[in-house]
């Protein structure tokens, strides 16, 4: 009876071990069911808004500018005051350097008159020759004309409007020093007028001409569609912005009205494209879970824009990869899976 008893107990005793051993197996390598996208190569499009001011367009105004060092004493009519032509819009005074060049060529000017008679003096003597008296007369003619460009120069320090039109871009404040050349402002005259737009620099080099934009003022009545027509790389020093410039057709708008607009444009510095489900957050640091061979593995990766449900991957994916956009949060990197099914997560970006 012993003999019988003792394989039997051996052969339970078998499979229970089998049994904990298969048991372990599964513990040490846990399977999720997960769904997945596959990675395709595009640039997200980017929606951006952008800011700034209708303005008449190129040929429609005219600059006051100061001929002289000069500073802004007062403002008359500010911007959008509407103006006739020969209507004050400000009043300069000169500076201290503007002064002293004039008191120059008045000095000059004299010393240069008293230079020529005193040559005509002694050529009546026999003591000058008719050269001397030419020279004379010649640095005489230019000190003269000196000075009188010197004294035109201050009667211009009061700006009118030369046309009848509407005051804009006077920025300058009472006491601010302008440099000879300066265009304190400009007199826009009827026509059609133009948004200038601020953009980042990086936006602006990936807007075209013709591109559809969306304008619109403070009272959202006042909106239109209407198309990009130029584009002005060169950053503004102030506001460290590129401009973007789009015709504004019709009477929605008037001249130095704030404006602003939205444009979309493709996106940049290249990458993949995936579901916006795949992303997660691990104390700011952006990752997702690539699936190969049925493992899942952690990938940290580096964001870009996005568009709708999709979002660019800069760095950190390839193209063709599988990407979990479902049942990410169970997973731990190295982790078995089984996939539902795996689907394209966008068209190939143009």
């Amino acid at each position: 009876m012993k003999q019988v008893l003792f394989p039997v107990l051996c052969l339970l005793l078998a499979a229970c071990g089998q049994s904990g051993s298969a048991d372990s197996s599964d513990a040490a390598n846990p399977v999720a069911q997960v769904r997945t996208a596959l990675a395709v190569s595009g640039n997200a499009a980017q929606t951006v808004t952008a800011y700034g001011v209708a303005e008449q367009a190129a040929g429609n105004e005219h600059a006051l500018t100061t001929q002289a060092e000069a500073t802004l004493a007062r403002i008359v009519a500010p911007t959008g005051t509407a103006v006739g032509a020969g209507q004050v819009v400000a009043i300069l005074s000169p500076s201290p350097n503007a002064r002293l060049d004039l008191a120059k060529a008045g000095t000059d000017a004299r010393a240069a008159q008293a230079a020529l008679a005193r040559a005509i003096r002694l050529k009546k003597d026999g003591l000058a020759s008719d050269s001397d008296v030419n020279s004379a007369q010649a640095s005489y003619q230019s000190a003269v004309q000196t000075l009188t460009a010197a004294r035109q120069r201050s009667s211009t320090l009061v700006l009118r409007a030369p046309v009848a039109g509407t005051v804009q871009g006077l920025t300058a404040k009472p006491g601010d020093l302008l440099a000879a050349g300066t265009a304190v402002a400009s007199i826009g005259t009827r026509g059609d007028l133009r948004a200038r737009l601020g953009v980042d620099p990086s936006v602006a080099a990936r807007v075209r001409a013709g591109q559809p934009i969306t304008i619109a003022a403070t009272n959202p009545a006042s909106t239109i569609a209407t198309n990009v027509v130029g584009v002005d790389p060169m950053v503004d020093p102030t506001s460290h912005l590129a401009s973007i410039f789009a015709p504004l057709p019709g009477t929605q708008f008037g001249a130095g009205e704030p404006i602003h607009a939205t444009i979309t444009v493709s996106g940049g510095g290249g990458g993949v494209i995936v579901p916006y489900s795949t992303l997660m957050d691990d104390g700011g640091q952006t990752y997702m879970f690539v699936v190969r061979n049925g493992i899942a593995s952690r990938r940290d990766v580096t964001p870009g824009n996005s568009s709708g449900d999709t979002i660019q991957i800069l760095k950190g994916l390839q193209p063709g990869e599988r990407v979990v956009t479902e049942g990410g949060t169970a997973l731990q990197d190295g982790m078995h899976v089984r996939e539902e099914g795996t689907t394209r997560a966008a068209k190939r970006a143009r």
